[in-house]
């Protein structure tokens, strides 16, 4: 099969590739082939071009290229934000909250296991956390609050900026996973007042295999690298840097900066369309805010019926029913478990995420395959 076989509605796991970012890489593989780190006058013209990517990429937040380290994405950035950042005077306290994608929480219960102590922040029915329960929790040990920008499920945001004033206030740090907001999303480092923030270039049609890590100039001192070798990147991620990936990721950037907006529009106007279709078929409901989240997602359960029913039902249809790194288990989303819904409802529900490549008549098959299917395994 290939991909005009398939109707995508999985946005939020990865989208495709753009062709002007294709092509912005191509070169990088065969031709302007020299490695980076390399003194030469070849090396030096493609370190240019990273420079150049690196400009592109730190727009896009707001930020100082010398404030971003490249990983290998998201995941890897969360590791080292998470595992990187040291116990300064005695604190080893870390918030972060019970819906946030495994790549924290994994790395939240390995820290546990080194002596460090974490607390989960409840969320309400809606997804969202209770500042004051926040408030409530820091104490003198606490080093840093961990809050995800949109969650990757629902499409919930929560609000960091007061988050961050929060937990400043009380000298903590910030680290936030921003990867289903950047690109998609305005995101100013400057405004959300976060000290670190992971992002990958797959979640805004730039390469896999590439993400970042924005580290504020004043917490660079604070952490400790993960990857030892031959000292790259200020010495906090050695290793040959990803030229084609770091390429490919500053065009998405600049492509996502100037046409983000117009975009946006477009694939509300589209997700709300299917949304409120879908509602029309009886005991369905949407999971989380419908008020303060992103414009391409939408979490919807359908009442007694199994969302894996659904999605084998689907055949070329691609949604689903949580999390990329989680979708082959049958096991109840964490996600909805922690905003209160019961096994049944979150083994019910399914994630529709559309792109800027998603069509109007995609979403009518969509609606009218949904609706079927809703309907014969209700009888059956």
């Amino acid at each position: 099969m290939v991909k005009n076989d398939f109707i995508y509605l999985d946005y939020n796991a990865t989208t495709p590739v753009e062709q002007r970012v294709v092509d912005a890489m191509l070169p990088y593989f065969n031709d302007l082939y020299a490695n980076s780190g390399s003194s030469h006058l070849f090396g030096l013209t493609v370190k240019e071009a990273i420079e150049e990517a690196e400009e592109q990429i730190a727009e896009l937040i707001s930020a100082n290229p010398k404030e971003i380290i490249y990983t290998s994405g998201a995941t890897e950035a969360v590791n080292l934000a998470l595992k990187g950042i040291e116990k300064t005077n005695g604190k080893n306290h870390i918030i972060t909250v019970k819906t946030e994608h495994k790549a924290v929480l994994d790395t939240c219960f390995y820290l546990e296991q080194q002596g460090f102590f974490v607390t989960y922040l409840n969320v309400a029915k809606d997804g969202l956390i209770n500042l004051e329960e926040l408030k409530n929790e820091i104490n003198t040990k606490t080093l840093m609050v961990c809050v995800m920008l949109v969650n990757n499920e629902t499409g919930v945001i929560q609000p960091i900026k007061e988050i961050a004033e929060i937990a400043h206030h009380k000298d903590c740090f910030v680290f936030c996973d921003a990867t289903q907001a950047v690109g998609k999303i305005p995101v100013d480092i400057k405004v959300l007042g976060v000290d670190m923030m992971a992002f990958s270039a797959h979640k805004f049609y730039g390469p896999k295999g590439i993400g970042a890590l924005y580290i504020s100039s004043k917490i660079k001192k604070s952490m400790s690298s993960q990857i030892h070798g031959g000292g790259q990147q200020f010495n906090l991620r050695s290793g040959t840097m990803n030229v084609p990936g770091i390429i490919g990721m500053g065009k998405a950037a600049k492509i996502a900066l100037r046409e983000m907006q117009n975009s946006a529009q477009k694939v509300k106007e589209l997700r709300d369309k299917l949304e409120n279709s879908l509602l029309k078929i009886p005991d369905v409901q949407v999971n989380g805010s419908t008020e303060n989240r992103i414009f391409n997602t939408t979490n919807i359960c359908f009442s007694d019926v199994n969302s894996e029913h659904i999605i084998l039902s689907l055949g070329n249809i691609c949604v689903s029913n949580g999390s990329a790194c989680n979708a082959t288990t049958s096991k109840p989303s964490h996600v909805l478990k922690s905003m209160g819904m019961n096994d049944l409802d979150a083994i019910s529900s399914l994630r529709f995420s559309l792109g800027k490549f998603t069509t109007q008549s995609e979403i009518e098959m969509v609606v009218e395959k949904i609706q079927k299917i809703v309907f014969q395994l209700r009888i059956s």
